[in-house]
């Protein structure tokens, strides 16, 4: 009998160009490695707040260090990130938490959409400099993302709830008590045990926790689709 999947997820925010990294990834490698990917939209603001961290960009050096980093990432991880002009205000002003809840209602009512619907939020932020904050913005991603204008006002609207708030901080506070400081974190479920990783940079060592091959950040079974 064949082994079951290792369930293993995948706690992100779309503000973080990182978390976009490790997304992208492990969508490559869904249907490659014997896993089952569940996507977990969080918010960092509250994971960073709840562990003390701050934001790489506040740390002068780890900000420059940063824009570097990420025009290399760009090219070996083949995502197309794009630094937005305007980065402090983006980051730490504008923030994400619309989005993220209503990536959260997405999870909740539409999960088969999720994985689209989280790309093109990230297309939006960290590729093209455009808005994720105002309701036309999230509408404008949901439709490109294939959901109709009826499903993501819908969705739009229930972002708002109190029963999608409160999921979203359950999901966030989930990552905290596995330990999160920050995202993307990953935890892979082992022998009824989970195993938390931290970032976009440990895949060959996820690789191996799970017995798998790594083949680079872009598998040859979807080398032709990208």
């Amino acid at each position: 009998m064949a082994n079951l999947p290792r369930k293993l997820e995948l706690f992100y925010d779309v503000l973080s160009p990182y978390s976009w990294l490790g997304f992208e990834l492990l969508c490559r490698y869904q249907n490659i490695w014997n896993i089952n990917l569940q996507l977990r939209p969080s918010f960092i603001a509250g994971i960073m707040k709840d562990s003390g961290n701050k934001p790489p960009a506040l740390v002068p050096r780890k900000g420059k260090y940063m824009m570097m980093d990420l025009q290399h990432l760009k090219n070996f991880y083949q995502v197309p990130i794009r630094i937005p002009k305007d980065f402090l205000t983006v980051i730490l002003e504008k923030g994400s938490l619309n989005a993220m809840r209503f990536l959260t209602a997405v999870n909740m009512e539409k999960p088969e959409m999720l994985e689209n619907v989280s790309r093109e939020l990230w297309m939006r932020i960290w590729s093209r400099d455009e808005d994720i904050t105002e309701p036309q913005s999230i509408l404008a991603a949901a439709e490109k993302a294939g959901l109709s204008k009826e499903q993501a006002k819908s969705l739009l609207e229930n972002s708002s709830t109190d029963k999608v708030k409160n999921k979203l901080k359950e999901t966030t506070s989930a990552a905290c008590n596995y330990g999160a400081f920050g995202l993307p974190t990953i935890v892979v479920h082992m022998d009824n045990k989970p195993c938390v990783i931290f970032g976009s940079d440990r895949m060959e060592m996820l690789a191996y926790l799970l017995g798998e091959q790594w083949q680079g950040p872009v598998p040859s079974a979807v080398k032709g689709k990208l």
